[in-house]
């Protein structure tokens, strides 16, 4: 069976922890522990998120010049080279010395003409003062918006289109690599309009959600898992009637209504799966990723079931 299991931010880096390499390399030995049994029975394919890593490394570049900073999409790369190289080594220690491991630096392509460029909504890097964001806006031709009672820089979140690497992905499952590949929603780029379409990197933030999504649709994976801090997704989050939904077809969860901020994309994303593929998409706490392989627990979004039930 071929996996892909999209890894949460939370998953690399928990909201509080100091980003220091120590936090990451201990919260990616988690996630290994937790993967590795897939691994040892099917081809798995590990996407994950990249979001306090990248504004990490914008931070330091805060020391540069405007003009001598990194763009974002040079910032997206590095990250998925650091974060590839832990997995890799954590799954390695865990895994027979056999089993390959490949990370990719994969580049998705964006339209230009995607409405998200008109309207930029991601959150990127710290809070600032009111104060603060306006200077830094005037000076690095930012856009900067209200994140609660603080100031954040925003960029265009526009919608996957296709991922480049996608052929040798591909290669790579057939020889059983685990592969590590699109982390944070991937390296956005996009053809220049013109008569040479030279491809360019892009000042953005691809959803990883739906990233994950296309890779495992285009993959033909027979399983899409999106590991998070929750044990599946809730209707009546937060009351005492708050439940866990177990199984449900696109059409049944698509009575509710969830956060943007939280379960939004990944059910969008998981009904988008299950309903192209005809396969099932799951939603679930990173340690019972292997229960959710099995069907045991999490959220399964697919098409084949009847209607909506709820864990006991």
């Amino acid at each position: 069976m071929r996996v892909v299991i999209a890894l949460g931010g939370n998953a690399l880096l928990k909201r509080g922890e100091p980003m220091t390499a120590e936090a990451q390399r201990r919260n990616v030995r988690i996630a290994a522990e937790a993967m590795a049994p897939v691994a040892k029975d099917h081809q798995l394919v590990i996407s994950h998120g990249n979001g306090p890593q990248v504004g990490l490394l914008a931070l330091q570049g805060a020391a540069y010049k405007p003009d001598e900073a990194y763009p974002l999409d040079v910032l997206g790369a590095e990250t998925e080279g650091m974060i590839g190289y832990m997995i890799e080594q954590e799954l390695g220690n865990l895994l027979p010395f056999e089993v390959p491991f490949a990370t990719i630096l994969t580049m998705v392509e964006v339209d230009p003409d995607d409405p998200g460029f008109k309207n930029p909504t991601k959150f990127v890097g710290p809070v600032y003062e009111k104060a603060e964001a306006d200077h830094l806006a005037r000076e690095r031709n930012w856009v900067v918006k209200p994140d609660g009672p603080k100031w954040r820089r925003v960029v265009p979140s526009p919608l996957p289109k296709r991922i480049f690497e996608i052929r040798p992905i591909k290669w790579l499952l057939e020889r059983n690599t685990v592969v590590i590949c699109a982390g944070g929603g991937g390296i956005p780029t996009m053809y220049e309009k013109g008569k040479d379409r030279k491809l360019t990197g892009v000042e953005a933030v691809i959803d990883k959600d739906l990233c994950s999504e296309l890779l495992a649709r285009e993959l033909e994976a027979d399983l899409f898992i999106m590991a998070t801090d929750a044990a599946g997704v809730f209707v009546d989050f937060g009351k005492p009637t708050a439940k866990v939904i177990h199984r449900s077809t696109p059409t049944a969860i698509g009575q509710y209504s969830f956060p943007a901020g939280s379960m939004g994309p990944k059910v969008d994303a998981a009904c988008r799966f299950a309903v192209a593929t005809g396969k099932t998409a799951a939603i679930g706490a990173l340690a019972d990723i292997p229960s959710i392989v099995k069907g045991e627990k999490g959220t399964l979004i697919s098409k084949g079931f009847g209607g909506l039930s709820f864990h006991p």
